[in-house]
């Protein structure tokens, strides 16, 4: 890590891009392909960079492949700086920077510069009228996830008071929140949902806050959208409120007030990329997946799971698994009272107008200003 700072300040100044530009070519033959990671926290968080760097750990097993990772990457110039280093030092010739905020500007500042590499982002919208076609975005729907999730948390609950610690309220966020609370619905149609945003991917302090906020408002069940939900699983088992889980498997800390939890499985995205990469193909630019398709995996039910939640939850999973299931259907206003789906209208999954998300439905307690 010392030696990769180093060599990312270098790379800053322009005396070192001189340097830079004076190193040889890469040549990269199709089986000695080098494959780059960024992660904006640790790679052990329990949650959304241990995901990734789980995906990244099956990319290595490949032979042919050279991996490089950088964790503690902000989204500001300090990841440009790291993917030059990554393309002028390593020779890396597919990178994956994994944190919503390093596409724009970031990816899209220095894609231009490198016309043989190849930026594969996780979340970003790719456009094919405004973005480069060497950039691309992935992602899956693990909205279904914390819908599944839901359905746990509504059976567990007794307050029929379910909680949600989020960062930020951008569309990803929001879906999640509102899955959340729909999948509850399915079991009781009068539990409420209090999210309350941290502003930070990753602050412990206020994890902490607000997960302590939730269970002294009576929020027996707690889940999270933030990048590492270590903090937000140990502090509400602590406070006897079970949880589900997000990004990774977090059972290990509350194993016995763990329910379930929605998971990315990265290794098989990861690895079909990279192989597409090594027979000469093209990564598509824009690419989605459920759990159907194995982007997303949920984490085994937990001892506390009743025998009624396990089989409306397997029972829900299977529909899922068959592919075409709505979570946003009508009829379903926000919280503010207005109408987003009427009776009949469903978005699928795969609609993009859900990436574009900006409500909480109703039946959620917060706001997104």
């Amino acid at each position: 890590m010392h030696t990769k700072l180093n060599r990312r300040s270098l790379l800053a100044s322009s005396a070192a891009l001189g340097a830079a530009a004076m190193l040889p070519g890469r040549t990269l033959a199709a089986d000695n392909l080098t494959v780059g990671f960024i992660y904006v926290g640790p790679k052990d968080d329990f949650g959304y960079n241990q995901a990734h760097a789980e995906g990244a750990a099956a990319v290595k097993a490949m032979a042919g492949v050279t991996v490089i990772e950088e964790e503690n990457v902000p989204e500001t110039v300090d990841v440009q700086s790291t993917m030059e280093s990554m393309i002028q030092f390593d020779g890396a010739s597919l990178l994956f920077p994994t944190s919503f905020g390093y596409f724009d500007p970031h990816i899209l500042e220095v894609a231009p510069k490198y016309p043989d590499v190849r930026f594969q982002h996780a979340a970003g919208l790719w456009s094919a009228d405004k973005h480069p076609m060497t950039v691309g975005s992935y992602f899956g729907y693990i909205g279904m996830g914390q819908f599944l999730n839901g359905i746990t948390a509504g059976h567990a609950t007794k307050t029929k008071k379910i909680g949600f610690v989020a960062a930020k309220p951008i569309p990803q966020v929001l879906l999640n929140i509102n899955s959340f609370l729909l999948g509850a619905r399915q079991v009781d149609p009068e539990i409420t949902c209090q999210v309350i945003f941290t502003g930070e991917w990753s602050l412990a302090v206020k994890e902490a806050e607000a997960t302590n906020a939730l269970a002294d408002q009576g929020c027996d069940v707690i889940t999270c959208h933030v990048d590492g939900p270590k903090v937000v699983m140990e502090t509400a088992a602590a406070r006897g409120s079970y949880v589900c889980g997000y990004h990774a498997n977090q059972s290990p800390l509350a194993p016995e007030m763990y329910l379930t939890g929605a998971e990315w499985n990265w290794a098989d995205v990861y690895t079909g990329m990279v192989k597409t990469v090594m027979e000469g193909g093209t990564i598509d630019n824009f690419v989605r997946g459920g759990i159907a398709d194995g982007f997303v995996k949920m984490s085994p039910l937990g001892p506390a799971v009743s025998d009624a939640a396990r089989a409306q939850f397997e029972a829900t999973k299977a529909e899922i698994m068959k592919g075409g299931y709505s979570v946003i259907k009508g009829p379903l206003k926000d919280n503010s009272g207005n109408v987003i789906a009427a009776e009949g209208q469903a978005f699928a999954e795969d609609d993009i107008a859900l990436e574009s998300m900006d409500y909480l439905v109703e039946g959620v307690i917060g706001s997104t200003s």
